[in-house]
């Protein structure tokens, strides 16, 4: 039996006792008597998804594997957001490149809010294209879809470069956006499916790393690239970038879509009731054992290579993004990643045009308004990785029954989120105020709100993953797409609307729009779970789950 009524008139007993998806028994309570006799509880962590004996499977592959896949899925977000971002602080370059000729009188440049459209509909593109990207990639795998997605993004970084018109440089952004549009999907659902449980916390925290360090580097330096070597080698040094990811993921990253349920059954063994633990040092206070796991053989280097599997079905791959709505962490986790989003892409694009003009005239070091982002980045890194997993597996052992659930990763969200509304809050306040030393409030607006997208995105990723693995992939594109729709409409707008009504009134809308998308968090950390039982029947049988 489920459905909301169900779900919200059960006790807190039933609650916690109930096993919807996401919530899986992480913690093993053992008893055992020492040398001088006394009974001791020693913990162990149950490896959660159950791993099958299968070489083959992404959860037994060696170690080196895993962050070899971890590695190269994080430089292809780091090289989709340094293509993406790199631009925006090289709009002030760009300004005397593409002139207007008219029928009378003497040629002028584009409106600045003409070349800010070569950043919004990057962004909208880099997210939209998930709607057909994350389908195919369920139904033939995730490695023939990422060559094929970093293919495109070389070639078409290549036709930026080359582009000698406005509208043939905006023609080519929209076909990048589309190539980069994996790398913010399936990436990071291929990392979930390497890792588990207990260990994907740390891993999406430096997922993230590399996803905002792109935005921030390219925002940095992107106009000193403009400025001492062109604007056009922004996209050669993207091409070079994308070309060695390229080879990293033809060479060093197998298949990860393997179908576990299928390989679980046929061994008919009892680690199929997932009782299997972990060999680890003492992790969040909680003591492991040895692995009991035998594997079979070891997948050789040229297995590795076999590019594609078929899983069928494709029409209702397709569909699946679109069920993903059914459930409210979609919701959350989509309209925070789409309202801090649009508020960094909308001060990246705006920033540097503001700091080139009077008191600041910072000429080619606009770029340096990046510095902020940076350092805010680098500081919401750290909590991140260090508590993400620690939440999870020391809320668990503090249940008698050793229950993870997702929500226990939440709360590390609102700090972040306080920094990112009041940020964006202090940049708009800061640049509506123009003054000598005005430029430091906006640096440390931009921080704040750096702090924020490095670590929301780790955590409502994860809980994502957690909470609807069987669709997770299916999440996340409604995630970008949220994303990009919100982040396009900011910065296609923005820029006019600055000019117009200055910033205070932009910025303070944005933020405000930022604090009620935060408050959403709360509820879902109250009743997540029962919001879980709810919508548990909503989630197809999925063979990874």
């Amino acid at each position: 039996m489920a459905g909301w009524g169900y779900a919200f008139r059960l006790s807190k007993q039933q609650v916690a006792e109930a096993e919807p998806p996401g919530t899986s028994r992480l913690i093993e309570h053992d008893l055992h008597r020492t040398a001088s006799g006394r009974n001791q509880q020693g913990d162990h962590i149950v490896l959660i998804p159950p791993p099958s004996q299968s070489g083959l499977d992404p959860l037994n592959w060696p170690t080196w594997r895993k962050y070899t896949v971890l590695l190269t899925m994080s430089l292809f977000s780091f090289v989709a957001s340094f293509g993406s971002a790199g631009v925006a602080p090289a709009l002030p370059a760009l300004i005397p490149e593409f002139l207007v000729f008219p029928p009378f009188g003497p040629p002028h440049p584009l409106p600045f809010s003409t070349l800010t459209h070569l950043v919004a509909v990057n962004v909208l593109l880099l997210g939209c294209s998930n709607i057909f990207w994350v389908p195919l990639a369920s139904t033939f795998g995730r490695r023939p879809i990422l060559l094929i997605s970093l293919l495109l993004s070389t070639f078409t970084s290549m036709w930026c470069g080359l582009a000698g018109t406005f509208n043939s440089l905006l023609a080519a952004r929209v076909v990048q956006g589309i190539g980069f549009g994996p790398a913010d999907t399936i990436a990071p659902d291929t990392v979930g499916e390497v890792f588990f449980v207990h260990e994907r916390g740390r891993a999406m925290a430096i997922y993230t790393v590399f996803l905002s360090g792109g935005s921030f580097i390219g925002g940095t330096a992107g106009a000193y690239i403009a400025g001492q070597l062109g604007y056009r080698y922004i996209f050669w040094i993207t091409t070079a970038m994308c070309a060695a990811v390229f080879l990293l993921e033809l060479l060093l990253v197998p298949e990860t879509l393997f179908n576990r349920q299928a390989a679980l059954v046929a061994e008919q063994h009892p680690s199929v009731m997932g009782d299997g633990s972990y060999s680890d040092e003492k992790r969040a206070g909680v003591e492991t054992v040895e692995r009991t796991i035998v594997l079979g053989d070891r997948m050789t280097f040229r297995q590795s290579l076999s590019i594609g599997v078929y899983r069928g079905n494709l029409v209702q791959h397709f569909l699946d993004p679109w069920r993903s709505l059914a459930f409210p962490g979609t919701w959350v986790v989509m309209l925070h990643y789409g309202g801090l989003l649009g508020g960094l892409i909308t001060i990246s694009t705006i920033g540097p045009q503001l700091l080139a003009m009077p008191p600041y005239l910072w000429g080619d070091n606009v770029g340096l308004l990046g510095l902020g982002a940076v350092v805010g980045g680098i500081l919401g890194f750290l909590p991140t990785y260090l508590t993400a997993d620690r939440l999870l597996t020391g809320r668990a052992k503090k249940e008698s029954h050793g229950f993870a659930e997702s929500e226990s990763r939440l709360p590390a969200l609102f700090p972040a989120l306080f920094l990112a509304t009041t940020g964006i809050w202090v940049f708009g306040f800061c640049a509506a105020n123009p003054s000598p030393h005005a430029w430091a409030g906006m640096v440390v607006g931009y921080g704040m709100v750096g702090f924020g997208i490095m670590q929301i995105p780790s955590i409502g990723f994860n809980y994502l993953i957690d909470s609807y693995h069987a669709i997770s992939a299916d999440c996340f594109v409604m995630t970008t797409i949220s994303r990009a729709v919100v982040s396009f409409a900011w910065t296609f707008f923005a820029a006019q609307w600055v000019e117009t009504a200055g910033a205070a009134v932009p910025f303070g809308i944005f933020g405000m729009i930022m604090g009620l998308f935060a408050l959403l968090t709360i509820p879902l950390w109250l009743y997540g779970k029962r919001m879980r039982i709810a919508t548990a029947g909503y989630l197809p049988n999925h063979e990874n789950h």
